[in-house]
Protein backbone atom coordinates (compact mmCIF):
# COMPACT_ATOMS: atom_id res chain seq x y z
CA UNK A 1 0.00 0.00 0.00
CA UNK A 2 1.52 3.36 -0.95
CA UNK A 3 0.32 7.01 0.23
CA UNK A 4 0.02 9.44 -3.26
CA UNK A 5 -0.66 13.28 -3.21
CA UNK A 6 -1.85 13.59 -6.71
CA UNK A 7 -1.72 17.80 -7.88
CA UNK A 8 -4.21 18.38 -10.74
CA UNK A 9 -3.22 21.55 -12.41
CA UNK A 10 -5.67 24.44 -13.20
CA UNK A 11 -4.71 24.17 -16.71
CA UNK A 12 -5.53 20.47 -17.09
CA UNK A 13 -9.09 21.88 -15.69
CA UNK A 14 -9.96 24.55 -17.49
CA UNK A 15 -11.84 22.45 -20.40
CA UNK A 16 -11.02 22.34 -23.82
CA UNK A 17 -12.29 21.42 -27.75
CA UNK A 18 -11.28 18.09 -27.49
CA UNK A 19 -12.56 17.12 -23.24
CA UNK A 20 -14.03 19.60 -21.07
CA UNK A 21 -14.10 19.82 -17.23
CA UNK A 22 -16.30 16.96 -16.34
CA UNK A 23 -14.60 15.00 -18.48
CA UNK A 24 -10.93 14.85 -17.52
CA UNK A 25 -12.24 14.75 -13.59
CA UNK A 26 -13.94 12.04 -14.03
CA UNK A 27 -11.40 10.29 -15.96
CA UNK A 28 -8.82 11.27 -12.78
CA UNK A 29 -11.34 9.94 -10.78
CA UNK A 30 -11.39 6.66 -12.42
CA UNK A 31 -7.70 5.95 -12.21
CA UNK A 32 -7.77 7.01 -8.17
CA UNK A 33 -10.80 4.93 -7.41
CA UNK A 34 -8.74 1.82 -9.08
CA UNK A 35 -5.47 2.43 -6.90
CA UNK A 36 -7.91 2.44 -3.93
CA UNK A 37 -9.65 -0.61 -4.96
CA UNK A 38 -5.96 -1.34 -4.87
CA UNK A 39 -5.73 -0.64 -1.36
CA UNK A 40 -3.20 2.55 -2.07
CA UNK A 41 -4.50 5.96 -0.44
CA UNK A 42 -5.09 9.25 -2.54
CA UNK A 43 -4.80 12.66 -1.58
CA UNK A 44 -5.85 15.17 -4.41
CA UNK A 45 -4.70 18.42 -4.27
CA UNK A 46 -6.84 20.56 -7.16
CA UNK A 47 -6.76 23.90 -8.72
CA UNK A 48 -9.29 25.04 -10.92
CA UNK A 49 -11.82 27.05 -8.61
CA UNK A 50 -11.13 30.21 -9.93
CA UNK A 51 -11.28 29.07 -13.40
CA UNK A 52 -14.64 27.50 -12.95
CA UNK A 53 -15.96 30.26 -10.74
CA UNK A 54 -15.16 32.83 -14.29
CA UNK A 55 -16.89 30.02 -16.55
CA UNK A 56 -19.67 29.89 -14.19
CA UNK A 57 -20.30 33.79 -14.02
CA UNK A 58 -19.54 34.21 -17.72
CA UNK A 59 -16.09 36.43 -16.82
CA UNK A 60 -13.70 36.01 -19.99
CA UNK A 61 -10.66 37.60 -18.33
CA UNK A 62 -9.32 36.62 -14.89
CA UNK A 63 -9.80 39.86 -12.85
CA UNK A 64 -6.38 41.07 -11.22
CA UNK A 65 -8.60 42.68 -8.35
CA UNK A 66 -7.77 40.58 -4.98
CA UNK A 67 -11.85 40.59 -3.79
CA UNK A 68 -13.01 39.53 -7.28
CA UNK A 69 -10.95 36.87 -7.66
CA UNK A 70 -11.84 35.55 -3.98
CA UNK A 71 -15.83 36.25 -4.46
CA UNK A 72 -15.15 34.03 -8.09
CA UNK A 73 -13.27 31.14 -6.16
CA UNK A 74 -16.08 31.10 -3.76
CA UNK A 75 -18.59 30.17 -6.86
CA UNK A 76 -16.05 27.90 -8.54
CA UNK A 77 -15.31 25.87 -5.78
CA UNK A 78 -18.63 24.68 -5.20
CA UNK A 79 -18.84 23.72 -8.52
CA UNK A 80 -15.25 21.87 -8.80
CA UNK A 81 -16.25 20.07 -5.41
CA UNK A 82 -19.52 18.97 -7.33
CA UNK A 83 -17.68 17.37 -9.60
CA UNK A 84 -15.03 15.51 -7.77
CA UNK A 85 -18.09 14.16 -5.35
CA UNK A 86 -20.26 12.97 -8.19
CA UNK A 87 -17.26 11.35 -9.90
CA UNK A 88 -16.18 9.32 -6.92
CA UNK A 89 -19.16 8.51 -5.58
CA UNK A 90 -19.97 6.58 -8.81
CA UNK A 91 -16.91 4.42 -7.99
CA UNK A 92 -18.29 4.03 -4.64
CA UNK A 93 -16.14 6.73 -2.92
CA UNK A 94 -16.80 9.87 -0.74
CA UNK A 95 -14.76 13.19 -0.60
CA UNK A 96 -14.11 15.54 1.82
CA UNK A 97 -13.29 18.84 0.68
CA UNK A 98 -10.29 20.72 3.06
CA UNK A 99 -9.79 24.56 2.40
CA UNK A 100 -5.78 26.30 3.72
CA UNK A 101 -3.90 28.62 3.84
CA UNK A 102 -0.27 29.19 4.88
CA UNK A 103 -1.89 30.54 8.26
CA UNK A 104 -3.07 26.84 8.51
CA UNK A 105 0.85 25.72 8.92
CA UNK A 106 2.08 28.65 11.06
CA UNK A 107 1.66 26.45 14.12
CA UNK A 108 3.57 23.37 14.93
CA UNK A 109 0.06 22.51 16.47
CA UNK A 110 -1.83 23.77 13.32
CA UNK A 111 0.24 21.31 11.24
CA UNK A 112 0.02 18.43 13.39
CA UNK A 113 -3.39 18.87 13.30
CA UNK A 114 -3.85 19.10 9.86
CA UNK A 115 -2.44 16.03 9.66
CA UNK A 116 -4.32 13.92 11.78
CA UNK A 117 -7.60 15.05 9.97
CA UNK A 118 -6.57 14.29 6.79
CA UNK A 119 -5.07 10.52 7.73
CA UNK A 120 -8.32 10.12 9.41
CA UNK A 121 -10.07 10.66 6.33
CA UNK A 122 -8.13 8.20 4.54
CA UNK A 123 -8.27 5.52 7.52
CA UNK A 124 -12.10 5.72 6.48
CA UNK A 125 -11.37 5.53 3.25
CA UNK A 126 -12.59 8.97 2.18
CA UNK A 127 -10.63 10.88 -1.07
CA UNK A 128 -9.57 14.39 0.47
CA UNK A 129 -9.50 16.93 -2.10
CA UNK A 130 -7.62 19.92 -0.86
CA UNK A 131 -7.41 23.42 -2.49
CA UNK A 132 -5.80 26.75 -1.42
CA UNK A 133 -8.29 28.66 0.24
CA UNK A 134 -8.82 31.50 -2.11
CA UNK A 135 -11.91 33.04 -1.41
CA UNK A 136 -10.11 34.23 1.95
CA UNK A 137 -6.72 34.03 1.47
CA UNK A 138 -4.81 37.90 1.16
CA UNK A 139 -1.84 38.16 -0.82
CA UNK A 140 0.45 37.90 2.09
CA UNK A 141 -1.01 34.46 2.65
CA UNK A 142 -1.32 32.56 -0.38
CA UNK A 143 1.14 30.01 -1.27
CA UNK A 144 1.29 31.37 -4.97
CA UNK A 145 0.12 27.70 -6.46
CA UNK A 146 -1.18 24.68 -5.42
CA UNK A 147 2.28 22.80 -6.52
CA UNK A 148 3.74 24.46 -3.22
CA UNK A 149 0.68 23.24 -0.73
CA UNK A 150 0.92 19.77 -2.57
CA UNK A 151 4.36 19.61 -0.63
CA UNK A 152 3.38 20.82 2.44
CA UNK A 153 0.36 18.52 2.67
CA UNK A 154 2.62 15.27 1.20
CA UNK A 155 5.27 15.85 3.80
CA UNK A 156 2.98 16.53 6.83
CA UNK A 157 1.54 13.14 5.71
CA UNK A 158 4.36 11.21 5.09
CA UNK A 159 3.41 10.88 1.73
CA UNK A 160 5.36 7.83 -0.49
CA UNK A 161 5.25 9.63 -3.82
CA UNK A 162 3.99 12.92 -4.94
CA UNK A 163 2.31 13.38 -8.59
CA UNK A 164 2.30 16.84 -10.12
CA UNK A 165 0.11 16.76 -13.44
CA UNK A 166 0.47 19.30 -15.85
CA UNK A 167 0.24 20.34 -18.90
CA UNK A 168 4.09 19.73 -19.94
CA UNK A 169 5.25 16.33 -20.80
CA UNK A 170 8.50 16.77 -18.62
CA UNK A 171 11.45 19.20 -17.09
CA UNK A 172 14.15 20.66 -19.88
CA UNK A 173 17.04 22.30 -19.29
CA UNK A 174 15.32 25.34 -20.83
CA UNK A 175 12.04 26.63 -21.81
CA UNK A 176 11.53 24.40 -25.03
CA UNK A 177 8.90 26.65 -26.55
CA UNK A 178 11.82 29.30 -27.08
CA UNK A 179 14.77 26.95 -27.16
CA UNK A 180 14.66 24.43 -29.94
CA UNK A 181 18.19 23.33 -28.10
CA UNK A 182 16.18 22.46 -24.98
CA UNK A 183 17.04 18.83 -23.54
CA UNK A 184 14.46 17.07 -22.07
CA UNK A 185 15.53 16.02 -17.98
CA UNK A 186 14.21 12.72 -17.05
CA UNK A 187 15.59 12.45 -13.81
CA UNK A 188 16.85 14.65 -11.11
CA UNK A 189 18.65 12.38 -8.38
CA UNK A 190 20.04 14.61 -5.60
CA UNK A 191 19.96 18.52 -4.29
CA UNK A 192 23.12 19.78 -6.03
CA UNK A 193 21.16 18.87 -9.57
CA UNK A 194 17.95 21.16 -8.05
CA UNK A 195 19.98 23.58 -7.21
CA UNK A 196 21.27 23.93 -10.29
CA UNK A 197 17.73 23.97 -12.44
CA UNK A 198 16.70 26.39 -9.45
CA UNK A 199 19.16 28.56 -10.40
CA UNK A 200 18.69 28.46 -14.37
CA UNK A 201 15.18 28.89 -13.89
CA UNK A 202 15.75 32.07 -11.82
CA UNK A 203 18.08 33.26 -14.16
CA UNK A 204 16.28 32.64 -17.84
CA UNK A 205 12.91 34.29 -17.23
CA UNK A 206 11.48 32.54 -20.09
CA UNK A 207 11.81 29.14 -18.95
CA UNK A 208 10.69 30.57 -15.47
CA UNK A 209 6.93 31.25 -16.19
CA UNK A 210 4.70 28.13 -16.77
CA UNK A 211 4.74 27.13 -12.92
CA UNK A 212 8.57 25.50 -13.54
CA UNK A 213 9.56 27.43 -10.85
CA UNK A 214 6.98 26.29 -8.41
CA UNK A 215 7.09 23.13 -9.48
CA UNK A 216 10.82 23.06 -8.35
CA UNK A 217 10.19 23.81 -5.05
CA UNK A 218 7.28 21.68 -4.58
CA UNK A 219 10.16 18.92 -5.71
CA UNK A 220 12.78 20.60 -3.45
CA UNK A 221 10.43 20.20 -0.27
CA UNK A 222 8.98 16.90 -1.09
CA UNK A 223 12.31 15.26 -2.03
CA UNK A 224 14.11 16.74 0.84
CA UNK A 225 11.39 14.85 3.07
CA UNK A 226 12.19 11.34 1.23
CA UNK A 227 9.58 11.45 -1.04
CA UNK A 228 9.64 10.45 -4.40
CA UNK A 229 8.13 13.60 -6.94
CA UNK A 230 7.18 12.44 -10.27
CA UNK A 231 6.23 15.72 -13.13
CA UNK A 232 4.08 13.95 -15.77
CA UNK A 233 1.50 15.07 -18.85
CA UNK A 234 -1.68 15.60 -17.39
CA UNK A 235 -3.39 16.21 -20.55
CA UNK A 236 -3.81 12.49 -20.89
CA UNK A 237 -5.75 11.49 -18.01
CA UNK A 238 -4.47 7.82 -18.17
CA UNK A 239 -1.04 8.69 -17.50
CA UNK A 240 -2.13 8.66 -13.89
CA UNK A 241 -3.33 5.22 -14.00
CA UNK A 242 0.13 4.15 -15.54
CA UNK A 243 1.83 5.79 -12.72
CA UNK A 244 -0.23 4.30 -9.91
CA UNK A 245 0.29 1.54 -11.54
CA UNK A 246 4.35 1.09 -10.88
CA UNK A 247 5.02 3.02 -14.61
CA UNK A 248 6.99 6.76 -13.95
CA UNK A 249 5.95 10.22 -15.50
CA UNK A 250 8.05 12.40 -18.17
CA UNK A 251 10.60 13.44 -15.18
CA UNK A 252 11.40 12.03 -11.65
CA UNK A 253 13.19 13.52 -8.41
CA UNK A 254 14.91 11.15 -6.30
CA UNK A 255 14.17 11.75 -2.46
CA UNK A 256 17.10 13.04 -0.47
CA UNK A 257 18.69 9.86 1.48
CA UNK A 258 18.65 12.01 4.40
CA UNK A 259 15.46 13.39 5.08
CA UNK A 260 14.68 16.48 6.94
CA UNK A 261 11.89 14.87 9.11
CA UNK A 262 8.61 16.77 9.17
CA UNK A 263 9.54 19.15 12.02
CA UNK A 264 12.32 20.45 10.11
CA UNK A 265 10.53 20.72 7.01
CA UNK A 266 7.65 22.33 8.99
CA UNK A 267 10.49 25.24 10.19
CA UNK A 268 12.02 25.66 6.46
CA UNK A 269 9.07 25.65 4.05
CA UNK A 270 5.79 26.08 6.24
CA UNK A 271 7.05 29.64 8.08
CA UNK A 272 7.05 33.22 7.37
CA UNK A 273 9.72 34.51 9.36
CA UNK A 274 9.34 37.08 11.89
CA UNK A 275 12.42 38.61 12.22
CA UNK A 276 16.77 38.17 12.07
CA UNK A 277 18.72 37.05 14.81
CA UNK A 278 22.49 38.47 13.94
CA UNK A 279 25.25 35.32 15.87
CA UNK A 280 28.94 35.79 16.34
CA UNK A 281 31.72 33.65 14.47
CA UNK A 282 31.78 31.06 17.47
CA UNK A 283 27.80 30.61 17.41
CA UNK A 284 27.91 30.34 13.94
CA UNK A 285 30.97 27.31 13.65
CA UNK A 286 28.74 25.30 17.01
CA UNK A 287 25.24 25.55 14.91
CA UNK A 288 26.89 24.59 11.60
CA UNK A 289 29.83 22.14 12.79
CA UNK A 290 28.78 20.96 15.99
CA UNK A 291 25.26 20.79 16.45
CA UNK A 292 24.56 22.90 19.41
CA UNK A 293 21.82 25.06 20.22
CA UNK A 294 21.93 28.75 19.41
CA UNK A 295 22.64 30.64 22.89
CA UNK A 296 22.27 33.90 24.10
CA UNK A 297 26.14 34.22 24.63
CA UNK A 298 26.26 34.02 20.96
CA UNK A 299 24.23 36.43 20.02
CA UNK A 300 25.34 40.04 18.69
CA UNK A 301 22.19 42.10 17.43
CA UNK A 302 18.58 41.44 16.12
CA UNK A 303 16.60 42.82 13.43
CA UNK A 304 12.68 43.16 13.50
CA UNK A 305 9.49 42.54 16.19
CA UNK A 306 8.92 39.45 16.93
CA UNK A 307 7.23 36.93 20.22
CA UNK A 308 8.32 34.73 22.02
CA UNK A 309 8.36 31.06 19.79
CA UNK A 310 7.83 32.73 16.86
CA UNK A 311 9.99 31.97 13.13
CA UNK A 312 13.12 33.51 12.92
CA UNK A 313 16.12 33.47 10.24
CA UNK A 314 19.69 33.34 12.09
CA UNK A 315 22.58 35.28 9.91
CA UNK A 316 26.05 35.71 10.63
CA UNK A 317 26.98 39.67 11.35
CA UNK A 318 28.74 39.32 7.86
CA UNK A 319 24.72 38.82 6.82
CA UNK A 320 24.86 35.37 5.63
CA UNK A 321 21.84 33.11 6.50
CA UNK A 322 23.00 30.27 8.99
CA UNK A 323 19.61 28.83 9.90
CA UNK A 324 15.72 28.90 10.16
CA UNK A 325 14.71 28.13 14.29
CA UNK A 326 11.92 29.17 16.73
CA UNK A 327 13.32 31.71 19.39
CA UNK A 328 12.61 30.96 23.06
CA UNK A 329 12.62 35.09 23.59
CA UNK A 330 11.23 37.86 22.31
CA UNK A 331 12.64 40.49 20.04
CA UNK A 332 12.22 42.97 23.35
CA UNK A 333 13.86 40.66 25.77
CA UNK A 334 17.11 39.79 23.62
CA UNK A 335 17.57 43.52 22.90
CA UNK A 336 17.08 44.16 26.63
CA UNK A 337 19.55 41.76 27.71
CA UNK A 338 21.81 42.67 24.99
CA UNK A 339 21.79 46.41 26.42
CA UNK A 340 21.41 45.26 29.98
CA UNK A 341 23.55 42.00 30.14
CA UNK A 342 22.63 39.59 33.26
CA UNK A 343 25.55 37.06 34.60
CA UNK A 344 24.27 33.67 34.38
CA UNK A 345 26.47 30.53 35.34
CA UNK A 346 24.83 28.97 31.87
CA UNK A 347 23.98 31.10 28.70
CA UNK A 348 19.93 30.82 27.89
CA UNK A 349 18.93 28.57 24.61
CA UNK A 350 17.39 31.38 22.55
CA UNK A 351 16.75 28.43 19.23
CA UNK A 352 17.17 25.00 20.56
CA UNK A 353 18.33 22.61 17.86
CA UNK A 354 15.24 20.31 17.58
CA UNK A 355 13.60 23.66 16.58
CA UNK A 356 16.78 24.75 14.26
CA UNK A 357 17.46 23.54 10.78
CA UNK A 358 20.46 24.63 8.88
CA UNK A 359 20.12 27.02 5.15
CA UNK A 360 23.10 24.56 4.21
CA UNK A 361 20.68 21.44 4.84
CA UNK A 362 18.00 23.60 2.16
CA UNK A 363 18.47 24.48 -1.31
CA UNK A 364 15.85 27.53 -1.45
Amino acid sequence: MKLWTIKIGTSLLRGSAEFDTEYMINAYCRCVARAKDKGDQIIIVSSGAVGLGCNRLGIKKRPNDLNELQAIAAVGQGYLMSLYEKAMKSHGFNVAQILLTRSDFESKKCFHSASLTIKKLLDWKVVPIINENDSISNEELKYGDNDTLSALVSTATSADQLVLLTDIDRLYSSNPRTNKQAKPISDVHNTKELKDLQNKSMNDSSWGTGGIKTKLIAAQIATSNGITVQLADGREPNILEKILNGSRGGTVFHPSPNPLGSIKSWLAHALHTQGVIYIDEGASNAIQHKGASLLFVGIKSVEGTFSANQPVVIHSVEGKEIAKGISSLSSEALRDRIINPIKLEQSPVVVHRDFLVLSSDLII
